[in-house]
């Protein structure tokens, strides 16, 4: 792969990664899921089962975890075609699926403030 290419799948594999992570971590359809493991990160007994569950309730935690299996099923490596390229690849992979979602939150909290204030808005307008 040329070094273009390489740039080319090192800021496209992320989003995958990131959305994945976000999705389990975040969104309503694993809250129960991500409710357990938040609760038995707190209860269990040993330190293994407490970072287990942890696992699920953090994005950046979890985005490691996606990477290895995309890393696994693209076989993607960075700049060195032996084991290093698949140590260097992981890691951008996961800044830069953290700064995705790192944006995406930021964007999703600019979103929510911007309707809080339009509703404010329309209750003022109403109360006049």
């Amino acid at each position: 792969m040329t070094l273009i290419e390489q740039i080319a799948w090192l800021f496209l594999l992320p989003l995958p990664v990131a959305c994945i992570a976000w999705t389990v971590t975040h969104e309503e359809v694993f809250r129960e899921v991500r409710e357990y493991c938040s609760n038995k990160c707190k209860t269990c007994k040993t330190m293994v089962q407490r970072k287990f569950f942890y696992l699920f309730t953090c994005e950046y935690c979890f985005s490691h975890y996606v990477t290895l299996l995309v890393l696994f099923i693209t076989r993607f490596k960075l700049l060195l075609p032996d084991w290093r390229g698949y140590v260097l690849a992981g890691f951008s992979m996961i800044w830069i699926a953290n700064f995705y979602m790192s944006y995406f939150a930021l964007l999703r909290q600019k979103i929510k403030l911007e309707k809080a204030e339009a509703e404010k808005v329309v209750k003022e307008i109403e109360e006049d």
